[in-house]
């Protein structure tokens, strides 16, 4: 099944708010399967307003409009939509026998303004607001559903989660089933990863998509195919995973923080840092879980020769001759900082961030990430894509991603 949804208000034009309702519904819609093909953005203006939804419902059997449901003039969604249906707008009296409860409640008078929320059009089922005074509404009309949700944040999700989530849930499986899953992929830029995946000759469906943030891509693979639209996913993500292996380092909405948090919690070991590119970024995270006292022990941010010398024990020959920028100082400084701090693990950060600092055989995002565990060492050497925020990112994922495959038993190299 696929949908549409208006998003109303001028405000989201001038750019005054946030759309965060694209993101909660597109996550919720995918959710259910059912697969969300345009978003629209329009003003508080009747005609264009109608003629988006006019559009929309020549395309689409399932429209969603959110925002242009309170009291104030400019709300004009439920008598624009009532308009072009054909529809006459009604009172609905439990509407408004809540309305004078809720203000009767503050000692109040219910105000004329607001008594133009409890008229709906004729026909449409009104959807209780717990959070607000404006309900939402579902209308059905010529083979179209149209569902019209509040627009404050909060009143939206409280009317979608009550009353809206289990009738789409009902829907869409009677129709073509969707399922999506997210990879997460470090250390490669998107070409990069297209051009891997290319080459495993995935059908049209399921479908690959690719999303590329700051050190990371997300590909997401997508299938539709009833009710198997879920196994035929998982098998396609599996495949994806075994061709990126050593990139791969989350899936959905899994925080590689919080992974390995709980792998270090569970197993009753200690980690701490020695970082120069990335600034303390990896100690940010493995401190920004709650209780990272229990398994965080400290770390330096070691940015000058010196420090890597005085503070972890580096060995000055081996800057001499190797490089501040090198596997052997990173490996030296994972060995330090476990020294210093009787961690169970340390990992050792240091490369070129960019966007100066190049040098002969040493490019911007040359990064080396030691993880010191007991008596093994190991390295990886990666060069990173992007800028200098692309490359920090990068390295602070895979120097945790290092710590996840070493606790799961998966190979390190």
């Amino acid at each position: 099944m696929q949908a549409e949804i208006v998003f109303t208000g001028t405000e989201l034009l001038l750019g005054e708010v946030v759309n965060t309702h694209a993101q909660f519904l597109g996550r919720e819609l995918a959710a259910l399967g059912i697969e969300v093909t345009l978003h629209t953005a329009v003003g508080d203006n009747r005609e264009a307003l109608k003629a988006i939804l006019q559009d929309s419902l020549a395309r689409t059997d399932l429209l969603i409009v959110t925002g242009g449901l309170g009291p104030t003039e400019d709300d004009l969604t439920s008598e624009t939509v009532a308009a072009l249906l054909g529809l006459e707008m009604v009172q609905d009296d439990n509407t408004l026998h809540k309305l004078n409860q809720i203000f009767a409640h503050r000692g109040l008078p219910l105000p004329a303004s607001i008594k133009k929320q409890v008229f709906v059009p004729r026909g449409a089922m009104v959807l209780p607001n717990s959070a607000g005074t404006a309900p939402g509404l579902m209308i059905r009309s010529g083979g179209k559903i149209i569902i019209l949700l509040p627009g404050p944040p909060r009143e939206l999700k409280v009317v979608f989660e009550n009353h809206v989530k289990s009738y789409l849930n009902k829907l869409a499986a009677s129709g073509v089933a969707m399922h999506s899953i997210v990879l997460k992929v470090t250390g490669l830029s998107e070409s990069q990863v297209q051009d891997r995946l290319q080459e495993m000759h995935v059908p049209g469906n399921p479908t690959i998509s690719y999303v590329a943030i700051p050190g990371e891509v997300h590909v997401r693979v997508t299938a539709r195919a009833g009710s198997q639209s879920r196994r035929m996913a998982e098998e396609t993500a599996l495949r994806i995973a075994a061709e990126l292996s050593d990139y791969v380092f989350g899936q959905d909405d899994e925080l590689l923080n919080e992974t390995v948090s709980s792998l270090l919690l569970e197993r009753g070991l200690t980690i701490s840092a020695a970082e120069s590119c990335t600034g303390g970024q990896v100690m940010k995270l493995l401190t920004d879980v709650p209780g990272s006292s229990r398994y965080f022990l400290g770390g330096i941010v070691s940015y000058s020769n010196e420090l890597k010398t005085d503070l972890l024990g580096v060995p000055g020959e081996v800057i001499a001759s190797y490089g501040a920028v090198s596997e052997q100082t990173a490996r030296a400084m994972a060995e330090g900082i476990c020294r210093v701090t009787g961690s169970s693990f340390g990992l050792g950060v240091t490369g070129i961030a960019g966007p100066e600092g190049e040098t002969p055989g040493k490019p911007v995002g040359l990064v080396y990430i030691a993880l010191a565990a007991g008596d093994k060492v190991f390295c990886k050497r990666r060069i990173f894509p992007g800028l200098r925020t692309g490359v920090r990112a990068g390295a602070t994922n895979t120097a945790l991603n290092m710590v996840r495959q070493f606790l799961l038993g998966l190979h390190q190299g």
